[in-house]
């Protein structure tokens, strides 16, 4: 299979955004990212190949429990993003199940519950690193990788601290606000749930 990677514009990232579509019944079987390698591999074996932004790593979408025979790869007019028309060999694959959640489902918290607000602001967190766009602030943190989210994490606790020094009661909210938010996304990143976290401080205060 022949590509034009001329006509292919990489991000920032070096990985492009790739729509995986059932070359029979036009059925969108993923959302993915592909890099350079990824792309060569695919074009080089006829089966879809995929990276992994964690751990940055390329691997065949069989290693995924879907093997997907690729018949054609195109283009956006600006080159931005693949269409990848693929036969599933697998009978009756289906890659999406039902979404856990959508943005326009997301349960709105009470105003005074910690635990919902928690759990909101991680759903979002979780809901932009899949599927937040080059413009997501959230996703370029993962795209990034650990060490900028701890980077940033150091970052507002020092602007916490210096707020508190301050003692400025809005400095302090502000600042504040944005390290539970980078807390939140390592807790992401490391797949923990904020309900573990909560679970854990109850217990010290005991």
């Amino acid at each position: 299979m022949k590509i034009d990677f001329a006509a292919v514009k990489f991000n920032v990232h070096g990985t492009i955004n790739a729509v995986v579509q059932d070359a029979g019944t036009g059925e969108v079987l993923a959302l993915a990212k592909m890099d350079g390698a990824a792309l060569a591999k695919t074009a080089e074996t006829g089966s879809l190949w995929l990276y992994d932004a964690e751990t940055k790593a390329v691997y065949s979408s069989a290693d995924d429990g879907a093997e997907l025979a690729v018949t054609a790869i195109s283009t956006t007019k600006k080159g931005t993003a693949l269409l990848i028309k693929a036969v599933p060999k697998t009978d009756g694959l289906g890659v999406f199940t039902q979404p856990l959640w959508s943005e326009s489902s997301l349960p709105v918290p009470e105003p005074d519950g910690i635990h919902g607000v928690l759990a909101e602001l991680y759903r979002l967190i979780c809901q932009q690193r899949q599927f937040g766009g080059e413009e997501s602030y959230t996703h370029y943190l993962f795209m990034s990788g650990q060490d900028k989210i701890l980077n940033r994490v150091g970052q507002e606790a020092t602007a916490t601290v210096i707020a508190s020094k301050n003692g400025s009661k809005p400095e302090v909210l502000d600042e504040m606000g944005s390290l539970w938010y980078h807390c939140l996304v390592l807790l992401a990143y490391h797949g923990i749930n904020p309900a573990e976290l909560l679970k854990t401080m109850g217990g010290k205060a005991k």
